[in-house]
């Protein structure tokens, strides 16, 4: 198969979830023998046109002069009228929202195009009341002008059916296992000899980074609070103005996977706030790491890690479990239960074969039906 994927910030991953997801699948795929393009925007640092067997086909994006969320429209429009024009089998859009108008507008010239509707953007608290209503009629036109829908998410798959009445394709995001845990990178970032709680996560309002760092202030703890996540922009501006002079950390953006599972490994507990996506990355990653989690009570989140974690709604619930010693008499039974479900569910082998599974059987179903 001839394979587009679309609507990322390019590979290798320097940015988040669905640039994991697009290395992986895509790498996975050619492995498997079949021809993947993935789309960047220009200003992505990797500047060959091929990476591990994956074309890279580089489009311009304003985003220095419109800002993300205006640029991606734009740049989401140039990558889908190139991939129409092209001679693809399948386009996967990951993500909805910004490339809605341009399956509305682009004609798809007969194209499949499979899209991964990823999270609700359109519950973001970052966004004003207007805006959200906007994205919410954006979210309806992107499902209905797609061919074929992915959702990462059980929950995601069943507002999906309930808010628009199609099905969808379940397939997880997948992780590796970690390799034996070392804590000599911990020097480097400054966290070695110290107890320290953890967080990976986009520094946006509805991942709940304020909450969890108000009830770690509250606690009391005699330990520290590392933040892994681009803080330079104006909420991480605001976030380190907050927290000065306290015991969290804020180490910025890292994408080293292997000293980042070993960070994982060596916290004290991980703290989760995703509140808005399907599966998130770093939720499966902490699963992967054998940490004992402390999630954002939510669907999304309770769906991927059942009761195999302890959930938090507010500030007052999580300084609870805080200052509670007998959560760590439930990580072994914890880390035995996630691990099982990273290792029958959650892994890129499997997430990568039902990829392929799906896109040949939609072009099966594209071809009976011609």
């Amino acid at each position: 198969m001839k394979i587009a994927i679309l609507g990322t910030r390019g590979i290798p991953n320097n940015y988040g979830g669905f640039e994991q997801c697009a290395e992986y699948l895509s790498v996975g795929l050619v492995k498997k023998g079949h021809e993947v393009s993935i789309y960047s925007p220009h200003f992505h640092p990797y500047v060959k046109d091929e990476y591990k067997g994956v074309k890279i086909k580089k489009k311009y994006s304003p985003q220095y002069f419109l800002g993300n969320s205006a640029a991606n429209f734009i740049y989401d429009y140039l990558c889908l009228k190139d991939a129409v024009n092209s001679d693809f089998d399948i386009i996967l859009e990951l993500g909805l929202i910004t490339s809605s108008l341009s399956l509305i507008f682009c004609s798809h010239r007969g194209k499949l195009i499979a899209t991964n509707l990823d999270g609700l953007e359109w519950k973001r608290s970052k966004w004003n009341k207007i805006v959200q209503v906007i994205t919410k009629s954006l979210e309806q036109y992107g499902v209905k002008f797609s061919d074929y829908l992915i959702a990462d998410n059980l929950a995601i798959q069943e507002y999906i059916k309930k808010e628009y009445d199609r099905e969808s394709k379940f397939i997880a995001y997948g992780t590796h296992k970690i390799n034996p845990p070392n804590n000599k990178c911990l020097k480097y970032y400054g966290i070695d000899n110290k107890e320290y709680l953890l967080t990976i996560a986009r520094l946006e309002p509805e991942n709940n980074i304020e909450l969890m760092l108000d009830a770690f202030i509250e606690s009391k703890a005699e330990y520290y609070y590392v933040i892994i996540g681009n803080h330079l922009t104006n909420y991480g501006d605001f976030l380190k103005d907050k927290y000065r002079n306290t015991k969290i950390i804020f180490l910025g953006g890292i994408f080293n996977k292997q000293d980042l599972d070993n960070i994982r490994y060596f916290s004290r507990l991980y703290l989760h706030g995703h509140s808005v996506g399907g599966t998130n990355p770093a939720l499966l990653e902490a699963m992967a790491a054998s940490t004992l989690i402390l999630s954002h009570n939510n669907k999304f989140n309770k769906s991927v890690v059942e009761e195999n974690a302890f959930f938090f709604k507010n500030k007052n619930e999580l300084v609870r479990l805080l200052l509670d010693n007998k959560l760590f008499s439930h990580k072994k039974k914890f880390v035995k239960n996630n691990l099982k479900k990273i290792n029958q569910i959650y892994n890129w082998d499997f997430v990568i074969d039902q990829y392929e599974s799906y896109f040949q059987e939609i072009l099966r179903l594209s071809l009976n039906s011609k």
